[in-house]
């Protein structure tokens, strides 16, 4: 399955994940189950009123998730005053919504371990991508902190799926990157029949992520098409949210703008009406949040 023809809706993507399963490249793709307590705390979290007791049941499960709450409780980002010394007063901190976040990518990057050398840095910059996504979210209006951050977290997790299972990948990641007469997903598709946005959007269908999460994360090399009413609103503002955290991280490490923002972010920012002043209020604001990270 190439990227000849993209899929428009929520709905066409679901459909054409779930086809592309059933015959082609997909079938061979080996996709992480998700951890059962990844499980646990989705369906929680899904009820009209959370069930708290369970999302306490569910970090107190792992001592290693435990420790990741309380340092992010005590981290600059949220650890003003006295330091948290309890999962309780870390998860009051915290909030709901975030302390889940923290929990979703803890088992998550348990789940898809990264041993490449080429995706060393992965769940850092996914970490990063998350909070600024997060971030953004609350500066916005309809748009869900909690949607926005597994965004930001899963966005480009057909990469370290892909490294494992696919044959001959590692090359691939590296000539993708080298490139310059054609695009990364489009080296993907010639060397694999298959790429790692439509990979990731698999990923994110089986662990039953949020659609327009599912979405999102399919057509995020689509950029042309930001803004084009064939497109879900919510989906188009998670894509152009996703295009300002990758500008946002590079200014944090001091890297020149990218190909995609030189080329998409004028039409993410006019989507989003966020303006110039805007994105350098942030980007201070966001300093601290990510030197944490």
């Amino acid at each position: 399955m190439t990227t000849a023809t993209e899929p428009a809706s929520v709905d066409d993507v679901l459909s054409e994940l779930d086809q592309a399963r059933k015959r082609g490249p997909l079938q061979h793709i080996v996709i992480p189950p998700c951890p059962e307590l990844l499980t646990r705390l989705q369906e929680a979290m899904a009820q009209a009123e959370p069930d708290l007791n369970e999302v306490s049941r569910i970090a107190t499960s792992d001592v290693a998730m435990s420790a990741t709450l309380l340092r992010a409780a005590n981290s600059p980002l949220y650890g003003a005053g006295q330091p948290v010394q309890t999962l309780g007063q870390a998860m009051n901190r915290l909030g709901l919504a975030q302390t889940a976040s923290v929990m979703t990518s803890f088992l998550a990057r348990g789940a898809m371990r990264v041993h490449s050398p080429q995706l060393k840095r992965f769940w850092e910059r996914a970490a990063k991508r998350a909070q600024a996504m997060s971030f953004m979210a609350e500066r916005l209006p309809g748009v869900s902190a909690d949607v926005a951050y597994t965004y930001g977290l899963f966005c480009h997790v057909g990469l370290p799926v892909m490294a494992q299972s696919v044959k001959g990948y590692l090359g691939t990641l590296v000539e993708a990157q080298a490139r310059i007469d054609r695009s990364f997903v489009a080296t993907e598709n010639a060397n694999h029949r298959t790429d790692h946005a439509v990979v990731g959007a698999l990923v994110s269908r089986l662990w039953r992520l949020a659609p327009a999460v599912t979405a999102a994360v399919r057509l995020h090399h689509d950029l042309d098409a930001i803004g084009e009413r064939s497109v879900d609103p919510d989906v188009h503002t998670l894509v152009a949210m996703g295009l300002l955290a990758e500008h946002l991280m590079r200014r944090h490490e001091g890297l020149e703008p990218d190909v995609d923002w030189h080329e998409h972010g004028e039409a993410a920012m006019a989507w989003l009406h966020v303006s110039d002043a805007d994105l350098g209020t942030w980007h201070d604001e966001l300093r601290e949040a990510l030197d944490a990270l």
